[in-house]
């Protein structure tokens, strides 16, 4: 399971920048067993050996065993970086795990037809659903509950309730 992106090397000791899809942040600090894939290619396992959040970003920075320098962080941005899909934390009620909801079909309040599928998500200091509507144009959305007050996982969709406009952009 996808749990972020190698963004770049950092410093000269083969520190990576990586950019999070992950609201667990013990997944890049905690020391243990990751897997890293290039677009195409079968997972393999790395050893995080540590891992620390940036002051106020997003972007953590991680090391892992046997990338020493620079140019061996430099060949592996672009990797994403996976945890088993059964090392989920457990979730409370009303919770989900973001990735999950990519692929959802989009359905606007008090109809059961699908305006388009959440191809993406961003995260930043909000989340945002990327959703590519059935006209062809890519929205983004935020996940908040006044905009999507309702999720199905079982069932394949999400309901939004978007302010006048947000879909027209």
């Amino acid at each position: 399971m996808p749990v972020g992106t190698l963004v770049g090397a950092q410093g000269l000791r083969g520190e990576l920048r990586l950019n999070p899809a992950s609201d667990f942040p013990e997944r890049f600090t905690e020391p243990g067993p990751r897997w890293l894939q290039t677009k195409g290619a079968e997972p393999k396992e790395v050893e995080l050996l540590e891992g620390r959040q940036l002051p106020g970003k997003s972007i953590y920075v991680v090391r892992l065993k046997g990338v020493n320098n620079r140019a061996g962080a430099e060949a592996l941005v672009g990797n994403t970086v996976l945890v088993p899909a059964a090392d989920r934390p457990e979730l409370a009620e009303g919770e989900f795990h973001l990735l999950d909801l990519v692929g959802l079909k989009a359905r606007l309040a008090g109809s059961d037809e699908a305006i388009g599928t959440v191809s993406n998500l961003i995260s930043g200091g909000n989340d945002l659903l990327e959703i590519k509507l059935h006209s062809g144009k890519t929205v983004l959305v935020p996940f908040v509950e006044a905009i999507v007050p309702e999720v199905q996982l079982e069932e394949g969709w999400l309901l939004l309730t978007p302010p006048p406009g947000l879909l027209e952009l």
